[in-house]
């Protein structure tokens, strides 16, 4: 049985499955990422994320590096650019990766366009099918958050301007579709709101957010903002940072190269949230596992 496509957006269809690369330059080397997008392309997935600021954790000498080796292997292999399609990402105002356009302190129009070009030439292609932005240019929630705190909310760049930059780029034939990424429901439907005002403005086709049996955000409003604006939910960290797997059940804590393990104290959300001291993290372990072995 070959692998379950779907249409993201009209001339745009995608396995079922993604490959997310943010492990690529970190915990995997140039040919350990080769070997992994060749069975994965291999098993019929033709979709493959990434993010200009990966891998992850990030670090100043090895940013950039997973768009680097997709574009490696795509020269490597001369696989045709129309089998695959690549989404990527431009990096939301963050003061801790200042090797990235100084902050980067905004998701101007200039840092979108140098944000594309340099993935462009780290990927060795001509066009980008999906690009997202990472996180949104205003105080969020994110990672974990549940509460709105409107006390953190700062000056931000208006979604217009960014969807103009978007827009240019894609009469430019440099991006095909846009999306978003860690939005929320108000996100969502500004960014759809100006789309349908304004012509000129791409739509988002997609959002990627975080989505698993330990983090069900995504149900409480996005999901009927999604559902009549035909957004689709493209779901990250679906087993929770490898959580859901069992594999930290084990008495020895799990594999020591195992992301948790190796980079201890580095995700403190993701440790916090999916606490093996917690009840319904146990829970949501056994259910997953029982889910893995039931028969399709």
């Amino acid at each position: 049985m070959g692998m379950p496509c779907f249409s993201l957006a009209p001339g745009l269809n995608v396995s079922r499955l993604c490959l997310g690369t943010m492990t690529f330059g970190e915990q995997n080397s140039f040919q350990q990422s080769c070997e992994i997008l060749d069975e994965a392309v291999a098993a019929g997935i033709n979709f493959i994320d990434t993010a200009e600021m990966y891998p992850v954790p990030q670090r100043a000498s090895t940013q950039g590096k997973s768009e680097e080796y997709i574009g490696r292997w795509l020269r490597t292999r001369r696989m045709p650019r129309d089998r695959l399609v690549l989404a990527t990402k431009v990096t939301g105002p963050s003061s801790q990766m200042n090797w990235i356009r100084n902050g980067p302190t905004c998701l101007d129009a200039k840092n979108i366009r140098e944000a594309i070009n340099n993935s462009l030439l780290r990927l060795h292609t001509d066009y980008i099918d999906l690009y997202q932005i990472h996180w949104p240019d205003r105080y969020v929630p994110m990672f974990g958050e549940t509460e709105y705190d409107s006390t953190n909310q700062y000056a931000a760049i208006p979604i217009e301007e960014q969807l103009e930059a978007l827009g240019s780029a894609v009469s430019a034939g440099k991006i095909r579709y846009v999306g978003v990424s860690n939005e929320t429901p108000y996100g969502v439907m500004e960014f759809c709101r100006l789309a349908q005002l304004f012509s000129q403005y791409p739509r988002i086709v997609s959002i990627q957010n975080a989505y698993n049996l330990l983090c069900r955000n995504f149900d409480a409003g996005l999901a009927e903002c999604c559902h009549h604006e035909r957004v689709s939910l493209l779901a990250y960290s679906p087993i929770a940072m490898g959580m859901l797997s069992g594999k930290y059940l084990a008495a020895d804590g799990g594999p020591p190269d195992a992301r948790l393990n190796l980079f201890k104290g580095r995700y403190e959300e993701g440790e916090s949230r999916y606490s093996l001291c917690k009840k319904n993290v146990i829970v949501a372990i056994k259910a997953s596992i029982t889910l893995y072995w039931l028969p399709f």
